[in-house]
């Protein structure tokens, strides 16, 4: 996982290879049976622009973020919104991931923006946001993505 600094400080940008080619990665990032087991579990997702779903939190006050398809591009990119509506400061988010093949496997790039930086709060979401895909959810990623 490469993270660098030199890239948009109000955005969260990782990039990760996976010995998979594009296909392997693409049905980890739309079928709701695999995202369940790495992200969250959807409703009403389809990797298709305009669909509009929503990502159960069973854990958290926030039970769940309101999200639309923006951009679906088999093998090549999906990005959606990302909105949590009942939060007491709501925010909305764009999600986009990546995705090209390189050698026999695949380069996958995240990158999530809407952050403002100048607001001390919207840091440290940021922050923690960037620390939450390092650590959990990207390793998840892989963990489905080799299996």
């Amino acid at each position: 996982m490469i993270a660098d600094a030199r890239l948009n400080p109000a955005a969260v940008e990782l990039g990760n290879f996976f010995p998979e080619p594009p296909d392997t990665v693409w049905r980890a990032l739309t079928e709701p049976d695999l995202l369940e087991r790495w992200l969250l579990r959807p409703t009403g997702f389809a990797a298709s622009v305009g669909t509009h779903f929503r990502f159960a939190i069973p854990t958290a006050p926030i039970d769940e973020v309101a999200c639309e398809v923006l951009a679906a591009r088999p093998y090549e990119q999906l990005t959606y919104s990302w909105a949590h509506p009942q939060a007491e400061h709501p925010a909305r988010w764009i999600v986009d991931w990546t995705m090209r093949p390189q050698g026999r496997g695949t380069r996958l790039l995240l990158t999530q923006t809407g952050f403002d930086i100048e607001d001390r709060r919207q840091k440290m979401v940021r922050n923690a946001t960037e620390r939450s895909w390092k650590r959990s959810v990207l390793p998840r990623l892989g963990e489905v993505i080799h299996h």
